[in-house]
């Protein structure tokens, strides 16, 4: 980090913060490089740069028009679990000085020949700070984050499945279906089920099919390894940084890309400013996974 930060100063690197009275040709970028979840319209833009909402970026003093990365910010007064609630364009503007929480739902790097420099662990920091200062009640600062990787994981590793759904589950799954449903009397056949997206459709088998995909993901976050590192990027990048897991959600993203990702799953990251300094040493030297205790017993029950 200190490498890092060492490095951002020698390229004079600079945050700023993006409103709709930007440059457009700035704001251009914005809809241009949106890496997580894609502007859709001018109206999606303005929406995300409300009173209610904050965007920062890096910039090199030579391109002031070129964004290095950028976050965007939802300030709201609880956990979010829900992108689309998130992004509604037509829900009511919050009053940004009630908010208790700061979400952050997007960080997009933008230049490919710069992938290999952090920027984004300092970013935030710089971000939170600000944040607090303008913002005195702001007390908890967490994410809404994919988790890109889990269906193509999940599908390479079918004795996840049998870990996270039991035959209570299925059970309870196969009373759900329906009579014009497949056939389910097994985890293979819920995995069959779940290779469609058909399935999102009916509120009671979705919900049967919760426990499950939440245990599947504790698994997936905390198990899942490359060279004693998450195999999730999302999650390695906010744990390197001193989060921790604080809640999975189901039915977070039911986008196109959300279903075909994760199953429309998304998980929670806190920064809690007493734990990040030890949640960051266990990791990098143990690597320690830091999680609420609701996610524990999610990957942890049987």
């Amino acid at each position: 980090l200190h490498l890092s930060i060492r490095r951002q100063r020698q390229m004079c690197i600079r945050d700023r913060r993006i409103s709709w009275n930007s440059p457009a040709l700035l704001l251009e970028k914005l809809i241009k490089y949106e890496a997580v979840h894609q502007i859709s319209s001018w109206n999606d833009l303005k929406n995300r740069l409300d009173s209610d909402r904050r965007c920062y970026a890096f910039f090199h003093p030579r391109m002031p028009m070129e964004p290095l990365i950028f976050v965007e910010v939802a300030l709201v007064d609880k956990l979010a679990d829900n992108v689309q609630t998130l992004l509604d364009e037509r829900a009511p503007v919050f009053d940004a000085h009630r908010a208790k929480t700061a979400i952050f739902y997007s960080i997009s790097n933008t230049q490919v020949g710069l992938r290999g420099v952090s920027f984004g662990n300092f970013l935030l920091k710089r971000v939170v700070d600000d944040l607090k200062r303008d913002f005195p009640r702001l007390v908890t600062f967490a994410t809404l984050s994919p988790l890109p990787k889990l269906r193509r994981w999940a599908e390479k590793n079918p004795e996840a499945w049998q870990r996270a759904f039991s035959e209570e589950i299925v059970q309870r799954v196969a009373r759900h279906v329906g009579p014009k449903g497949p056939v389910v009397n097994s985890v293979e056949d819920i995995r069959a089920m779940l290779a469609h997206d058909e399935w999102v459709a009916s509120v009671p088998l979705a919900r049967a099919l919760q426990p499950g995909l939440t245990r599947l993901v504790g698994h997936y976050l905390v198990l899942a390894k490359v060279d004693n590192r998450p195999f999730d990027p999302v999650a390695r990048f906010h744990l390197g940084n001193g989060a921790r897991i604080e809640r999975i959600n189901a039915l977070a993203d039911t986008s196109a890309n959300g279903l075909q990702q994760s199953y429309g799953m998304m998980v929670n990251y806190l920064y809690d400013p007493d734990a990040i300094e030890s949640n960051l040493e266990a990791f990098s030297r143990e690597g320690t996974i830091a999680t609420s205790g609701a996610v524990r017993r999610a990957w942890q029950h049987r």
